[in-house]
């Protein structure tokens, strides 16, 4: 009797359950198996390659020392206000301007090193964490669900294969009440995922935790 053999893969940030024929057919190695190609790299290897290759810099204790998931939670480390127009063009870009509203400073009682997110503002917060992804792997980054539980709404996208620095993200209040977040809380969470192929070093302009454009420029 003929077997088959399904296993996960992601295509284009959808989860797919997938034939080995078909994947096979897109290219995929003739060697899949689900034992061989695991897509998200667990706890153990993640804390490998953070003494490795310092995968994830400035983890706090809890994720060094008793993480749980398959990834790590990431902290609140500065908050952004944005105002004036933007452009996005074939070949040019412009964010609107940003200003830095706080950040975290461990020198202040938690109550003061805090931020309060208004109803209807939109934000763009950045991490205490640095990333240093070599071009075997990628991330993909989610809200911590007492997020939205709360009304705050996160915006993100694909951490690129060779990104490295501190990560921006957009974070709305679609909620009615007043929000505090603790700087230093735990606000997202990250998976690694291995690149199958070859993956190309990123080499855009938001390398280094880079928030917004400083005017007109043209994309790399």
């Amino acid at each position: 009797m003929e077997r088959y053999i399904f296993v996960l893969i992601i295509i284009q940030n959808t989860i797919v359950i997938a034939d080995v024929n078909y994947l096979e057919a897109l290219g995929y190695s003739k060697n899949l198996s689900p034992a061989t190609h695991t897509m998200i790299l667990g706890i153990k290897k993640l804390h490998e390659l953070v003494k490795e290759i310092n995968l994830v810099e400035n983890l706090c204790d809890r994720e060094v020392n008793n993480p749980e998931g398959a990834g790590f939670d990431l902290r609140l480390g500065e908050v952004y206000s944005i105002s004036g127009a933007g452009f996005l063009g074939v070949e040019e870009r412009e964010t609107p301007q940003i200003e830095l509203l706080a950040k975290n400073d461990q020198t202040k009682s938690e109550r003061e090193n805090s931020f309060t997110f208004k109803p209807g503002e939109y934000y763009l917060v950045k991490t205490i964490e640095k990333v240093n992804l070599p071009v075997t792997l990628s991330g993909i980054i989610f809200p911590r669900t007492t997020l939205f539980r709360s009304g705050l709404a996160l915006m993100n996208g694909v951490v690129q294969p060779g990104y490295c620095g501190e990560l921006t993200f957009g974070l709305a209040n679609l909620g009615k009440s007043d929000i505090t977040v603790s700087f230093g809380a735990r606000v997202v969470h990250i998976t690694f995922h291995e690149v199958f192929g070859e993956g190309n070093q990123y080499r855009g302009q938001w390398m280094g935790g880079r928030v917004a454009t400083d005017g007109k420029e043209v994309q790399i």
